[in-house]
């Protein structure tokens, strides 16, 4: 029995949450491990910005849990969990979790490989699902599909988006169709529909996760970043993803209202471009943490919280440094995962 057999379903991220989990950064799987300093001052900042709004859940590694308790004393709305993990990204090996109509929760364990095989070992992360359902206690619903979190993005109200270039490519589920994987989505988070979008961002490394291209901000709308240089590689990929959407519909019918946010400033680390986007942000209870870049993107940074404060009028927007951990490859979406509230 799957998911959708039991009538669970996902729901969308802007639901209250009972808590947020995180798993503490492991200095040894960075890509740049000389600048953990400032990546664990980056997270220690995220923390206590989500705290302000709801419980957050730290997993840690035993070797750490001492120190990285040392750091949140005076938090009352932080809370720790010893998991041993290789890699920090939440979102993508952590579980998603569903409701039912009687306000029960369960989860889906999806498998994780690393996002195609790029950063090994990875097992560990494979087992954090389970032992974080175990935990709790929580239904689990095992996916036989590799899957991340931060690949897709749902309305609750049975649609789903999320893009080609993540989903299809051959490092992931080389054995399954593009219908198959559509099949396997509908039945463990219980959607109607798929919306593919074509390509990510430049530069992103996760090939092309959807949460820092577009995300719904309630059904029927979706808010999305865009490119005006047409001589910027995101240029020709923004567009072409706007053209589907503005000729797509959700579950329901309806056509989608398109809420744009200006891309900030191009900005290269040793050559390469890193992947920033304001559509990393992270809905709280009451509010949204979004990740801003300062410098050159100052201008852009004002634009984008001043969007999201009118499309989310109730809701208040904290900021953070969204340059803390950029360059080891995500921001505050990818470090997060929601626990629905029952």
């Amino acid at each position: 029995m799957n998911p959708k057999d039991l009538n669970y379903k996902m729901p969308p991220e802007w639901e209250r949450h009972e808590r947020t989990f995180i798993s503490w950064p492991v200095q040894d799987s960075m890509v740049y491990p000389d600048d953990f300093e400032k990546v664990r001052d980056g997270y220690i900042e995220l923390v206590r910005g989500i705290a302000e709004f709801e419980p957050v859940t730290i997993i840690v590694n035993p070797q750490d849990e001492a120190q990285v308790k040392e750091f949140f004393q005076q938090e009352k709305n932080v809370d720790f969990l010893t998991i041993e993990h290789n890699d920090a990204w939440f979102r993508d090996n952590g579980p998603t979790f569903l409701k039912n109509p009687n306000g029960e929760v369960a989860g889906v364990n999806w498998k994780f490989n690393a996002w195609g095989g790029k950063y090994a070992p990875w097992d560990k992360d494979d087992e954090v699902a389970p032992k974080v359902l175990n935990h709790y206690k929580i239904k689990r619903f095992d996916a036989p599909l590799i899957m991340e979190g931060g690949s897709f993005h749902v309305d609750g109200e049975g649609t789903l988006i999320t893009t080609e270039e993540c989903l299809l490519n051959p490092n992931r589920n080389p054995e399954l169709s593009r219908e198959e994987i559509e099949q396997y989505l509908k039945d463990y988070l219980n959607v109607e529909k798929i919306v593919w979008l074509k390509n990510g961002l430049a530069g992103d490394e996760t090939d092309g996760h959807v949460d820092n291209v577009a995300c719904f901000a309630a059904p029927g709308k979706i808010v999305m970043q865009v490119c005006d240089d047409p001589e910027d590689e995101n240029y020709q990929i923004t567009k072409e993803n706007l053209e589907i959407l503005n000729n797509a519909t959700d579950a329901k019918g309806r056509e989608f209202e398109i809420i744009s946010i200006v891309q900030p400033p191009k900005v290269e680390h040793e050559g390469k471009r890193l992947t920033l986007s304001y559509l990393n942000f992270y809905f709280v209870n009451d509010g949204i943490i979004l990740p801003v870049f300062g410098g050159t993107a100052t201008e852009t940074d004002k634009l984008a919280k001043n969007v999201l404060q009118e499309t989310f009028p109730d809701r208040r927007i904290k900021t953070i440094d969204g340059m803390a951990v950029i360059k080891e490859g995500g921001n505050v979406h990818c470090t997060t995962q929601q626990m629905v509230a029952k």
